[in-house]
């Protein structure tokens, strides 16, 4: 993805969000990978303790991270929660390489949904 192309649509999926979620104010990555965590395990109107929330945000950063060979979706356990195999390590990622890789791969779940062009 060309990094304008990734700046602008990663810009629509804050906007949108932030608009839908959180009164205008602007989200950041972890508001966002929580909120695809919601997503993916589809129990939006509990709440959850401290390290559920840590689990969510595991659970979004594996689904986001599947299509780029680093996670498989295994099984959902009998509370409906996913579980993921780790099939390759991550590569030692500087910072602000991770928070790119990480917004492009939120975009392209984005676009997936069809929830942005």
């Amino acid at each position: 993805m060309l990094k304008e192309q990734l700046k602008s649509r990663w810009n629509l999926v804050v906007e949108t969000l932030s608009n839908q979620f959180s009164e205008g104010e602007s989200l950041d990555l972890d508001g966002i990978i929580f909120l695809i965590g919601l997503q993916e395990l589809g129990q939006v109107d509990k709440s959850f303790k401290k390290d559920e929330k840590i689990n969510l945000m595991h659970i979004a950063i594996c689904r986001l991270l599947e299509p780029y060979g680093y996670y498989a979706f295994d099984f959902i356990d009998d509370d409906g929660w996913p579980h993921y195999t780790v099939k390759e390590s991550l590569p030692n990622l500087k910072p602000g390489e991770q928070s790119i890789l990480m917004k492009e791969a939120i975009v392209q779940y984005f676009l997936e949904k069809g929830m942005i062009d």
